[in-house]
């Protein structure tokens, strides 16, 4: 009787617990494997932490060890055709032990920059577009805007359509600007315009109906429909893409993001697989346009949002490094093979924005404020119908890459023109990559007998017009929002940043570069100062004389609930979360919005009263002017940003050697004339040492061009700071 007692009312309650207990710990663990690991988040991580950013042309890759702080930051060729590919082996040149990963890798973080660049280069085919009954000329309308810089709209010429209009299918169903719903789908005619599409080439269809941001159903339906019918086609409807008011903006979006979803799935999955069939536990997050990280299955469903991904983390690498030289105010230039990305700072903050242009077309999600123009190291030179010279959108990329490359190119590129002027070495990233000289001259012999020029002049010519495309995309986040270039440092990175620096510079009287360690690879060091962030918008027009400032408050509230939960799900810990409530707002009848964002410091009762005050000092500082008092303000959208924050590797300090470098040879150099150059390395540059130009500075997977009315000095980071000579 005393043992059964015992039993009973001791031993098995006890039993009770520690199997409650086990089971517990046995769910944590299953979730942990699919989320990111607290210890990496609290920096207690006992294995490497890997950033890799996948551009056009090369894939760039930052190892961190979490044990020792070793960093090593290396370059390979990009596989355009599967970029999983060129990923995973990214990861197997940084790790020992290639059939060991899981005991070696703790996170796998990425960026890329090929949806960028499938838009740059005009990769349009087979897309479908459903509008609403009515609504087919929509993307033939656009807007009535020119672009900026044209002055007269003869000048401009609208650019290719997304989608043709052959290519678009009108389908019944109506709904209000409530969501009220007036007519409903017809599913016949809703299969016999997909059928047509299909038949006609469509592979990829988007949706976007009026009023959509809502009541998603009839876009909900139609999705069903074609997944139902059409398993083959991929769809993406406005409704998830881009909730919000403004069918054009939002057509467009939903466009481009269904054009790379095929591309941006595929290989996502088959890298998810790859890593997981080698190491089971470490996370693979991916880099959002908003400057924010989050899982591979996230950003699969809605691809647009890694549009900029890698650029975007190229900016919270030079806000990194341009705080530890100590510049708050400065303008990126990340040059790549491809394309060239530029953004403006502000005591250290980036701008963000909810419409962006990439090249011609608008892209309206939540983003770091990018403008991305289709030049770089891999663009064409060409000669027009008028025998014009130009460079670029089209890039020879990857494969087959410049003339120099010996791949199979046959048009001259960018970095042909640099190793003819003596600009590049005849070998990069370590010698992994040999460059002919000779062919990249001939080239020039060619294209210069077209133009009635020498060589080196036509190639200098071919520079320079790089160098002014990348001008024109500063001008639209400085001058034509009213800032001075001039005030400003520029941060010049990726792989092709150092070549242009000075022209860029001399065409907008900049007289400070910041060149950080290993250029060609800060996208990937951004990918490690990331936070994980979700963005949650809802259209709700409201006028002030009328609103309900009650309902306002608790849409924020839903959005921001929403986020946490998110955030959670990604595995960060609620304490670890920040949101940001941010409003877009306009004085009524105004056809544009600023935002109004929210200080830490306001409760949340009192938001809303805030965002109505601060929206007239927001419109005085954007526009030079307000009407408080005078005119009735609208409040269109409501935004919630959710940040989890995560842990960052440090920086020390690195003086470099004992003593100052000295040039390890000479070459010869076309500036205006043919010149003997310097050359150094920059691994051996000693800190607070200076070098006057005209001189060559190589290094890794970059080389730093520094002419003859500039001098460069390291400091203490190893960031290589350009000025003018005035002395």
């Amino acid at each position: 009787h005393v043992f059964l007692y015992l039993t009973l009312k001791i031993i098995l309650p006890l039993l009770i617990v520690i199997i409650i207990f086990s089971a517990l710990i046995f769910v944590y663990s299953i979730h942990n494997m699919d989320n990111i690991s607290t210890n990496w988040i609290q920096g207690g991580a006992m294995g490497k932490r890997l950033a890799i950013d996948t551009g056009g042309t090369f894939t760039d890759i930052i190892s961190i060890d979490e044990v020792t702080g070793e960093m090593i930051a290396l370059k390979t060729s990009s596989t355009p055709k599967n970029p999983s590919v060129g990923l995973l082996k990214s990861i197997e040149k940084v790790v020992e032990n290639k059939d060991n990963l899981s005991a070696q890798l703790e996170l796998v973080l990425h960026g890329s920059t090929v949806a960028t660049n499938a838009v740059l280069e005009h990769k349009f085919d087979g897309l479908g577009l459903l509008v609403t009954k009515g609504f087919r000329h929509m993307i033939e309308i656009a807007r009535q805007s020119v672009p900026d810089g044209y002055g007269n709209s003869f000048f401009w010429v609208k650019p290719p359509r997304l989608v043709p209009l052959h290519m678009v299918r009108e389908v019944p169903g109506r709904l209000l600007y409530d969501g009220t719903e007036v007519e409903a789908i017809d599913e016949k005619q809703t299969v016999d315009a997909v059928r047509e599409l299909v038949e006609d080439g469509a592979r990829c269809i988007a949706v976007c109906l009026l009023h959509s941001y809502a009541n998603a159903a009839h876009e909900k339906h139609i999705q069903s429909i074609i997944s139902e019918n059409f398993p083959e086609v991929f769809v993406s409807i406005s409704s998830q893409v881009l909730p919000e008011y403004r069918e054009y903006e939002r057509a467009m979006t939903t466009l481009v993001d269904v054009m790379v979803k095929p591309y941006c799935q595929t290989y996502l999955k088959h890298a998810a697989d790859d890593i997981a069939s080698k190491s089971k536990k470490a996370p693979f997050l991916i880099m959002q346009s908003s400057g924010g990280v989050v899982k591979h299955s996230t950003a699969a469903k809605t691809p647009v949002t890694m549009l900029l991904s890698g650029p975007a983390a190229g900016i919270l690498g030079a806000i990194h490094m341009a705080k530890l030289a100590g510049f708050d105010d400065i303008l990126t230039s990340d040059v790549g093979g491809t394309s060239t990305d530029v953004s403006i700072v502000e005591k250290q903050t980036p701008m963000y924005t909810s419409s962006s242009m990439v090249e011609s077309y608008p892209v309206k999600t939540p983003m770091l404020d990018i403008v991305t123009v289709g030049s770089g190291g891999g663009s064409i030179a060409w000669t027009d119908d008028y025998g014009n010279l130009k460079v670029g959108p089209q890039s020879a990329g990857a494969e087959p890459g410049p003339i120099c490359y010996g791949k199979g190119g046959t048009e001259p590129t960018v970095t042909d023109a640099a190793l003819v002027l003596g600009r590049l070495p005849q070998k990069l990233i370590g010698g992994e990559i040999k460059l002919d000289l000779a062919a990249a001259r001939a080239a020039f012999e060619k294209l210069g007998n077209e133009h009635k020029m020498a060589p080196e002049k036509i190639a200098s010519g071919v520079l320079e017009l790089a160098a002014l495309s990348q001008v024109f995309g500063i001008r639209q986040v400085t001058t034509t929002r009213g800032r001075d270039p001039s005030k400003y440092a520029m941060v010049a990175f990726g792989g092709a940043g150092g070549l242009f620096a000075t022209e860029v510079a001399d065409f907008l009287n900049i007289n400070t570069i910041l060149s950080p360690p290993n250029p060609g690879n800060l996208c990937a060091l951004g990918l490690h100062v990331s936070d994980v962030r979700r963005d949650y918008i809802r259209t709700m027009v409201r006028k002030q004389s009328s609103a309900n400032d009650y309902e306002i408050l608790e849409s924020w509230r839903d959005l921001a609930d929403q986020g946490v939960t998110d955030i959670e799900a990604e595995g960060i810990l609620k304490d670890r979360i920040k949101l940001v409530y941010v409003a877009d707002m306009r004085y009524l009848g105004e056809g544009h919005e600023v935002q109004v964002t929210v200080p830490k410091n306001v409760g949340q009762s009192e938001m809303v009263q805030f965002a109505w005050k601060e929206f007239h000092n927001v419109h005085d500082s954007t526009f030079g002017f307000h009407y408080e008092g005078e005119q009735d303000v609208e409040i269109v959208n409501l935004r919630v940003q959710a940040i989890g924050e995560q842990y960052r590797p440090d920086i020390g300090v690195n003086k470099g050697p004992k003593t100052p470098a000295k040039k390890i040879d000479t070459r010869r150099t076309y500036w205006d004339d043919w010149v003997e150059s310097p050359i150094f390395e920059r691994i051996d540059l000693q800190s607070n040492q200076e070098i006057l130009g005209p001189a060559i500075i190589e290094e890794y997977g970059s080389t730093i061009v520094v002419p003859a009315k500039w001098f460069v000095r390291r400091d203490d980071y190893g960031n290589l700071i350009m000025q003018k000579n005035i002395k």
